[in-house]
């Protein structure tokens, strides 16, 4: 990560620009200069000179210790990065047939998966003839809709791909 800030930044003699806009170490502005005294400067504070906005006119550089600042950017992105949330799918499988008793143990498991923050897959897979009579199916994931209607939202609504019906639900969210 901090190979990638080190890209970032050109430090000392990688700086190109004939002036620069140059803050110190304490955060006041101390002007537009030459490259050559903003160096000198740095040197006399025993720090590094920066380029801060390579794309202003003139750049803007600051004296600083560049691996101190190196350090807290990297940990200003891993503070971030731990704050995302990562929502996964997960999945559900069920057949037409299936019975009550295993249908709620199911659902059990739905409800855990939308409290977890999760997004849940429900597939009803067909075998054999029983794609015949697709109300066995709709009867199976009204059930399932039904019982959880006050934690989910339907994403996509159930629709028939091959031998499977899939539908996906989604965690209500609250406001």
């Amino acid at each position: 990560m901090q190979k990638d800030l080190k890209k970032k930044y050109r430090v000392n003699e990688q700086i190109k620009a004939k002036e620069v806009r140059l803050i110190g170490p304490d955060g006041k502005q101390i002007g537009i200069v030459s490259l050559t005294e903003a160096l000198r400067y740095a040197e006399d504070y025993g720090l590094d000179l920066v380029e801060i906005a390579p794309t202003a006119n003139p750049p803007v550089c600051k004296i600083m210790d560049f691996g101190e600042f190196l350090y807290q950017e990297a940990k200003k992105a891993k503070e971030a990065k731990k704050k995302q949330v990562q929502i996964e799918t997960k999945e559900i499988k069920l057949s037409p047939k299936t019975d009550k008793h295993d249908l709620e143990v199911k659902i059990k498991h739905i409800i855990r998966f939308l409290e977890d923050k999760n997004k849940v897959k429900v597939r009803i897979v067909f075998k054999g003839r029983e794609i015949a009579h697709p109300e066995m199916a709709d009867k199976v994931l009204l059930a399932i809709l039904e019982a959880v209607k006050d934690k989910a939202q339907v994403e996509s609504p159930p629709k028939l791909e091959g031998k499977q019906l899939i539908t996906i639900l989604a965690p209500l969210v609250k406001k």
